[in-house]
């Protein structure tokens, strides 16, 4: 009895290379369809893409472990995956033009309060997606917005046109402290000068 789970849980139905083999592959094939399919993917916008994202890990994972259940094909098959990710990272590290290719560029949706309906459009994304967009930043109209752009990993960069209250709390602050410095430094005693 104790063979017998033994070899269910161990036994590997299939060749080892064939398990390292399977997830660089599905890996591979993942980082193309999102380089290809874009940004949005990334940056979980919608119940739609969502929904995408958790299928895919499902889709692909007897791809990855094919008909093997064992305990030992699953460290094999997380192992690979592992590897390959620990691989391309870096290889992307050492070689900024290769980052470059595969995470593509960023692209500017917002402009001085104005959209760029083609780089929105480029990007699958409504206007409606996009004032969410800035409304989770904190504004309220795009006049207050002087640039939003949507990154290679599928996050929002949001830029004021002014500084916002925080940051203006934040000058005045420093400006208190740098009076308040000068006037302690002019209160302590000068010394003796013989």
């Amino acid at each position: 009895m104790p063979h017998l789970i033994y070899s269910h849980m161990f036994q590997l139905p299939l060749p080892i290379l064939e398990k390292l083999l399977r997830p660089v592959i599905v890996y591979l094939v993942l980082v193309v369809l999102l380089r290809i399919f874009g940004k949005r993917e990334l940056a979980q916008l919608n119940p739609f893409d969502l929904v995408v994202l958790l299928s895919l890990s499902n889709t692909v994972q007897n791809a990855i472990i094919g008909d093997d259940n064992s305990v030992t094909g699953g460290v094999i098959g997380a192992f690979g995956l592992v590897a390959i990710n620990w691989l391309v990272v870096r290889t992307l590290y050492h070689s900024p033009r290769l980052t470059g290719m595969m995470e593509g560029r960023s692209t500017v949706l917002i402009r001085n309060g104005k959209i760029d309906q083609d780089a929105v459009k480029r990007e699958s994304l409504t206007n409606e997606e996009l004032m969410e967009v800035i409304h989770k930043q904190g504004f309220e109209r795009l006049s207050q917005v002087r640039q939003c752009v949507l990154e290679p990993n599928g996050t929002f960069f949001v830029e004021a046109v002014e500084p916002s209250a925080t940051e203006k709390q934040h000058a005045e602050l420093l400006a208190r402290l740098d009076a308040l410095t000068r006037e302690v430094a002019a209160l302590r005693p000068q010394p003796a000068t013989e």
